[in-house]
């Protein structure tokens, strides 16, 4: 702009040069007049700006390349983050996808859970139910058979011990040789003791009470199923009862369920070998006849 002034100027005044010469005839002819030398000053002037115009025009062709290279990395820069920004809305959604789920599933498990021990404190219940009907049965006369002591040598089973108690016969059922580690399942093996025991109680004791009580070692359980032993001991004198109610000739209205926990250890549980001992299921033969049997 500093230059296009002086540069206008001398142009008007050429112009206006020209004009007067052309009217005053005395200045056509001879030297050259001062129009003329200031239009042959304005070329020479224009010639030397030329290759500087040419440079700065040179200098904006490259600065405008530059910066469209500058906008087009920009933009390959917005589309990646772009893509990136996509991706991880994806992502996130599929976390809260599987958030979501997982949440159902706690839910699910603590439902089950809550169930598991509701059924728990039912077999309790029912434990504590069956063992005092059975006991105090409404119009049945119960009468003592001291009979029991002499017919104790005749149980004879493999991997069964027999021992009396007071006035009543334990049998005991190895939870080892009976259920799967840490649970109230029964072992496919497990049917074969079963059934012997059974058939020995029902050829020498088929009208005395029995219970069916469930004992541990004084570990706590390792199944989070079981929230303590007790739980535990009902739920496998409860899986031996169903199975004797339903494979067996023995009768549901002859036999209760107790789950004692660790509180009765046959032995000492200092060893792994006295806690295998502790870990059972007893078939407890009581002196009471139940009446009509």
């Amino acid at each position: 702009m500093d230059r296009a002034g002086p540069l206008l100027l001398t142009s008007l005044a050429l112009a206006w040069a020209c004009g007067c010469t052309q009217q005053n005839p005395y200045l056509a002819g001879g030297q050259p007049s001062l129009a003329q030398q200031q239009q042959q000053l304005l070329q020479q002037q224009q010639a030397a700006l030329q290759p500087q115009m040419q440079q700065a025009q040179l200098a904006m062709t490259q600065q405008n390349q530059e910066l469209m290279s500058r906008i087009s990395a920009l933009d390959r820069d917005n589309q990646e983050l772009d893509s990136l920004l996509a991706q991880a809305r994806q992502q996130n959604q599929i976390y809260a996808e599987q958030l979501t789920a997982l949440r159902d599933q706690l839910g699910g498990a603590a439902q089950q859970l809550a169930q598991t021990r509701q059924q728990q404190q039912q077999a309790e219940q029912r434990a504590q139910t069956l063992a005092a009907s059975s006991r105090r049965r409404t119009g049945a006369s119960i009468s003592a058979n001291n009979s029991l002591q002499e017919a104790l040598p005749v149980i004879t089973v493999p991997g069964v011990e027999t021992r009396f108690d007071g006035d009543v016969i334990r049998i005991e059922l190895p939870a080892d040789l009976v259920f799967e580690p840490g649970t109230n399942r029964l072992l496919p093996q497990a049917s074969a003791t079963i059934d012997l025991v059974a058939a020995e109680v029902l050829r020498l004791h088929g009208r005395q009470l029995i219970g069916v009580e469930g004992h541990t070692d004084s570990d706590p359980p390792t199944n989070p199923q079981w929230v303590n032993n007790h739980q535990l001991s009902v739920g496998r004198a409860l899986a031996v009862y169903d199975y004797l109610v339903s494979r067996t000739q023995l009768r549901p209205d002859q036999m209760f369920i107790v789950g004692h926990g660790a509180n009765h250890p046959v032995v000492s549980n200092a060893t792994p070998a006295g806690k295998a001992r502790n870990r059972r299921v007893e078939l407890v033969i009581y002196p009471e006849r139940l009446p009509g049997r």
